[in-house]
């Protein structure tokens, strides 16, 4: 025990990151994960019983390459400047795909703040849905 404060003495600096660390890793797993996140089994549900609508946020070139069958590719830069294209939709659950979660998750904040309420975030994002062997379309 004396060594353990004899090293937390002589390195206050590191000591005190790794609480940081420590705390901000409690904080994301108890409180501050998006409870909004879903599977790609559980968003096949979605799409199939409750009529949701996939939004892809990757460039077009990626959309391109392969992405849900019919979903609407609205890029996660231009997402402010085309929210009148998914108005109409505002009652349905809508389902933010990218390429592995990320940027998705950060575009369903941005939906929730423009009034969408049933949203979701495909967790692993077109990865974790072609891991899952599910259907991939290549038209546009």
């Amino acid at each position: 025990m004396e060594q353990y404060l004899e090293f937390a003495t002589n390195h206050l600096l590191l000591v005190i990151a790794l609480l940081v660390v420590l705390g901000l890793l409690a904080y994301n797993l108890l409180l501050g994960g998006d409870k909004a996140t879903i599977p790609p089994l559980q968003a096949t549900e979605l799409i199939n019983h409750e009529d949701a609508v996939v939004v892809d946020v990757r460039p077009i070139a990626d959309f391109s390459s392969g992405h849900i069958i019919n979903a609407l590719n609205i890029p996660a830069n231009g997402l402010n400047k085309q929210l009148k294209r998914l108005e109409k939709y505002k009652q349905k659950p809508i389902i933010a795909v990218c390429r592995s979660g990320g940027q998705s998750a950060a575009t369903c904040k941005e939906l929730r703040k423009a009034g969408f309420e049933k949203v979701y975030n495909l967790g692993g994002g077109i990865l974790a849905w072609q891991n899952a062997n599910l259907p991939i379309s290549h038209k546009k």
